[in-house]
């Protein structure tokens, strides 16, 4: 192999073998057309690209980054800075939290503190925009008599490849999920590499996910949900994140209401349905939602907007829950 004069013909050499080009392929999950179109020219990947591909090609990572510089000036500092995040939370953005969560009206508390609290966490562990995901997920009021079977994944935000802002997902997790283990343990979960089955904790890795930290919401002993942080890297938290990540599950227990929080035997998760399932469920919300108001009018007992949005997610649990039921019966 002759010493190579550009990071792409570096990779030419490297994935002319099929096998370690399927591989790095599926590593950073693009077509192998993809990885011959970056070597051609014909291409340019995005920067999360580059990360992920030097982490997935570690016996040449120094020549790959000084080529990759000369390409794209900088990289090689950002790449040297990931590992260097803010590692606290400062005093003045504490002071701005509880500040926010004095003045903020009903209304808005919720979701503008989860706002603030989550931008900032996609600051502080992704400084160089490699890829993370910051999302909130909140128990399911149980329907009368049931435990807490599910969470809703609620609001998020995140850096490429995942959208600014996740909220529009609104994803239903269970026993399947990492964050249904950590919210009925009580306890914060992580996965270094989502890839591989390294345990025997629950987990349904997501589009672009390599790892991924849970914290359970946690006030006396009771929890609200969990704070899901997902990364395209894997190996991502270290001893410092996932502390970091432990501080900022902590402030957003200042977003719930005292009545949101559940004991711990108050809330067994059930198996849900794949993000794909779900997906066709939860196209039908707005809709379904518009419905149940006409009706309630009809019947001359009008209720809100917030309260038909209630009762058709207590809907759509209860008919996912019994998919994933009806699914596993089979299966047997």
């Amino acid at each position: 192999m002759h010493n190579p004069e550009t990071w792409r013909e570096l990779l030419g050499q490297i994935i002319k073998e099929p096998l370690e080009k399927q591989r790095l392929a599926t590593a950073l999950k693009v077509n192998t057309v993809t990885l011959s179109r970056w070597v051609s020219g014909d291409a340019k990947p995005r920067q999360h690209n580059l990360h992920m591909l030097i982490k997935s090609i570690p016996t040449h990572r120094e020549q790959f980054m000084t080529l990759v510089a000369k390409e794209f000036p900088g990289f090689v500092s950002m790449e040297q800075g990931d590992s260097q995040p803010e590692q606290e939370i400062s005093s003045i953005f504490y002071s701005r939290v509880l500040r926010a969560n004095s003045n903020l009206p009903p209304v808005l508390h919720f979701w503008s503190l989860c706002d603030i609290i989550l931008r900032q966490a996609v600051e502080q562990f992704d400084p160089n925009r490699i890829g993370v995901a910051v999302i909130v997920a909140q128990c399911m009021p149980p329907s009368h008599g049931q435990p807490v079977r599910s969470l809703r994944e609620l609001v998020g935000r995140g850096t490429p490849p995942w959208n600014r802002e996740l909220q529009a997902k609104a994803t239903f997790l269970g026993a399947e999920s990492l964050a249904g283990y950590a919210v009925a343990t009580g306890r914060p979960q992580h996965e270094q590499n989502l890839t591989i089955k390294q345990s025997l904790r629950p987990f349904q890795q997501t589009q672009w996910e390599q790892s991924a930290a849970v914290y359970p919401i946690m006030h006396k002993e009771r929890t609200a949900g969990t704070l899901i942080i997902s990364s395209t890297q894997t190996d991502y938290f270290s001893p410092a994140r996932l502390k970091l990540g432990q501080d900022f599950a902590d402030l957003l227990v200042l977003a719930f209401k005292p009545e949101e929080f559940y004991d711990l035997e108050c809330i067994k998760p059930e198996i849900m349905p794949s993000e794909d399932v779900q997906r066709s469920y939860l196209a039908q919300f707005q809709q379904r939602v518009t419905a149940v108001m006409i009706r309630a009018s009809r019947q001359q007992q009008p209720i809100s907007s917030i309260e038909a949005e209630q009762l058709v997610w207590q809907e759509m649990e209860e008919e996912l829950l019994q998919l994933a039921y009806s699914a596993l019966q089979e299966a047997k």
